[in-house]
């Protein structure tokens, strides 16, 4: 696959996932956490703001590919 395509469809996922993920998160605190105290607030928010990232790594290492080895020659 080219690697502009991969590049494009990886953008595509990384904004749907922003965007699904957070809805998600929104909708799993306004349904669990309506009562729960401020500090519960914060460590679910704080847990779900950095978790993202983890399937965000792993869709931008996917976008990058392998690493072309070359004999060392310097590029122009």
């Amino acid at each position: 696959m080219p690697l502009r395509l991969k590049k494009l469809i990886g953008t595509v996922l990384l904004v749907l996932l922003v965007i699904l993920y957070a809805l998600a998160a929104t909708a799993i605190a306004v349904a669990r956490l309506a009562e729960s105290s401020a500090i519960v607030h914060l460590l679910f928010f704080l847990f779900s703001g950095l978790l993202w990232v983890l399937p965000a790594m792993l869709i931008v290492k996917w976008m990058a590919g392998p690493k072309a080895i070359d004999g060392g020659a310097p590029r122009r």
